[in-house]
């Protein structure tokens, strides 16, 4: 791709991309624990591997997505193409019942949807006049449709798979079958999204030094900071993902017993109440551009670690911490929820920001792809399977000890602080000072 777009872009066109992107994978990701472990009845093992190979795709994606969009076509429609199919597998998501044939619908769709995540955020770069400025106010858009979808499922499981009478545990089953309709609405978003991507700015590709634009992509990512920030976002990738497999079903336990407002705001079921989350999200991204270009990058990525660790603390140890403050155990449950803004707005945003200004603009496509393989593929299958083995670890006598389960993370958090104190480099080879 060229380096630089021939005239400017407005930014609506991309920020409704956005939307539409993450929508998308928010009305069924934050549910699927809670839909496969009490709906179809999967063990947390089984559970774990259906988040694995839902990122799987995300492996592939730098060898197919990057190369395709980098060297041979136009990236707009490879979104087009790839999400009006992805619309029609995840269909089949919400009706099928056995563990084989959701595995392998799971690793059709992953195929397909992973490599679109980061050649959304490729297609706004090349668009992008400045990135520090402008690309927090598109991606922003991202996390509002995320909000949006979730609130819509945990309004549509309250109003329409809520019974009005019945027993807590036959409610929370019609709750947890409501969740097959998630996946429907995931579809007909993904065929809009499709069909929407057609219009969007052209993003054509382009002839780079080597003939593999992956390869070219992984002789950047071996110099430092690159080298450092791949390697911490693979423990970091599973503390993202151990927050989105138990934390539905952890809040969604606490909203069996919360006041109606809680739930007349946000819905059943957890995800709604984990768009908190993301509404932080939008204030941290938004204040990105402000301190992008004042605030190091390696104090930005420090900040979000922090955060990874705090959440987690947070959950772990919510009782202690009430009883020690006086404050309830809800205020610092939602707090340890809005935490996520920070984690993800000044880790995988900021990171993303680093991949695209520290590689050549030929190869940002699969550079992208490449991170998008670590975030999504790697770390999410490593962190599903951590996930599922912390789960059974924290189980005794059939209940789950949270103390332990999120203990986990948290210590692994703190592990990877260090990590990026000791060895990212303070400066850029190729930005200078200031910017590392």
């Amino acid at each position: 791709m060229t380096d630089t777009p021939t005239k400017r872009t407005p930014l609506f066109p991309l920020c409704v991309m956005m939307f539409l992107q993450y929508a998308i994978w928010g009305a069924w990701l934050p549910l699927l624990w809670p839909f496969l472990h009490g709906h179809r009845g999967l063990t947390p093992s089984q559970i774990g591997d259906m988040f694995a190979v839902g990122a799987l795709g995300a492996i592939l994606a730098p060898f197919i997505a990057g190369q395709i969009a980098d060297r041979y076509f136009s990236t707009e429609r490879f979104l087009g193409i790839s999400h009006i199919l992805g619309g029609v597998l995840i269909w089949q998501l919400g009706s099928l019942d056995s563990y084989w044939g959701f595995f392998w619908f799971s690793f059709a769709y992953s195929v397909i949807y992973a490599p679109t995540l980061s050649l959304t955020n490729s297609l706004a770069f090349h668009h992008l006049e400045d990135r520090d400025r402008d690309f927090g106010k598109v991606r922003v858009w991202g996390t509002v449709g995320w909000i949006v979808v979730g609130i819509t499922i945990g309004q549509w499981l309250l109003h329409r798979h809520t019974p009005a009478t019945g027993s807590a545990v036959e409610i929370q089953q019609a709750q947890w079958a409501g969740m097959a309709d998630a996946f429907r609405l995931s579809a007909i978003l993904g065929i809009i999204m499709g069909c929407y991507c057609f219009f969007l700015p052209h993003t054509p590709s382009s002839k780079g030094k080597q003939k593999s634009a992956t390869l070219e992509a992984m002789s950047e990512v071996r110099r430092n900071p690159l080298l450092t920030l791949f390697l911490l976002a693979v423990p970091i990738s599973c503390i993202h993902q151990f927050y989105f497999v138990h934390t539905a079903g952890f809040l969604g336990e606490f909203q069996s017993a919360a006041a109606m407002k809680i739930n007349q705001v946000f819905g059943v079921g957890g995800g709604g109440l984990m768009t908190i989350g993301q509404m932080s999200e939008v204030l941290v991204l938004a204040l990105i551009p402000m301190v992008a270009k004042k605030v190091s990058r390696k104090s930005l990525l420090a900040l979000g670690i922090i955060g990874y660790a705090l959440r987690m603390l947070l959950f772990a140890y919510v009782e202690p911490i009430s009883a020690a403050t006086g404050i309830a155990p809800v205020a610092i449950l939602l707090v340890g929820v809005a935490m996520h803004g920070l984690c993800f707005g000044c880790f995988i945003f900021v990171a993303f920001m680093i991949v695209d200004e520290e590689t050549a603009a030929d190869v940002r496509a699969s550079a992208q792809s490449l991170f998008n393989l670590v975030i999504v593929g790697i770390g999410i299958i490593v962190g599903s399977k951590i996930a599922g083995w912390a789960a059974n670890w924290a189980t005794v006598d059939g209940q789950m000890d949270y103390t332990k389960l999120f203990s986990v993370p948290m210590w692994g958090a703190l592990a990877c602080l260090l990590i990026l104190l000791l060895f990212y480099p303070r400066i850029s080879p190729r930005r200078g000072a200031g910017v590392a």
